[in-house]
């Protein structure tokens, strides 16, 4: 009867280390998940950008750490711009792939009252990411957030933690406008925030 007991107990020891697995591998890339419920009022368009109509948004929270480069990052003196706030990590194929537009459009939607800010996580080191951000160009700030804490004070289902990369934008009011749970080109990111820009 305990060979049983033992014999279950390794099986279900077993199926949670699998699950543990598959969920770790999932953690970069797959951002077609949703976040996990919550009352968001996101309403998902194409190419998985998902808005929220500018009487339904609701407060971003406040965010404040230190930037990848040791210095005292607040996302509250952003107040007044469009804040397009992005989840990666160097660790992060799709994140590769994308870091090049966003370092283009920060450039273009500048002057438009536009601040791109990053989220680093799951880089336990900051060289890691200090050396990504020079190789694709990225000049904008980026918090240091290596086991994910930022990412949890955002409204329940508005981030998933297992979608890297994923991205906010925060209109002008400081309120969440649109996200999106997958990498994006030049293209998709103008997409999601010019009419968000465009707004008075």
């Amino acid at each position: 009867m305990s060979f049983g007991r033992a014999s279950r107990r390794r099986f279900t020891l077993l199926a949670a280390t699998a699950v543990a697995g598959a969920l770790t591998l999932s953690a970069c890339g797959d951002g077609n998940k949703a976040g996990g419920g919550g009352n968001t009022n996101f309403v998902t368009g194409s190419g998985g950008i998902s808005t929220v109509a500018r009487s339904e948004r609701v407060a971003a929270p406040k965010l404040a750490g230190n930037g990848l480069d040791g210095k005292p990052l607040d996302l509250a003196d952003y107040r007044g711009k469009v804040v397009v706030l992005n989840v990666w990590g160097s660790w992060c194929g799709p994140c590769r792939l994308e870091a090049k537009y966003f370092a283009k459009v920060s450039e273009e939607t500048k002057d438009q009252g536009v601040q791109f800010v990053g989220i680093n996580t799951r880089d336990a080191q900051r060289d890691a990411a200090v050396n990504f951000e020079k190789d694709y160009g990225i000049t904008y700030p980026s918090f240091f957030d290596p086991i994910g804490k930022l990412i949890l004070r955002f409204p329940k289902g508005t981030l998933n933690p297992q979608a890297i990369p994923s991205t906010v934008v925060i209109d002008r009011d400081g309120k969440i406008a649109a996200r999106t749970l997958q990498a994006l080109d030049a293209d998709e990111l103008h997409k999601m925030i010019d009419p968000i820009i465009a707004e008075k």
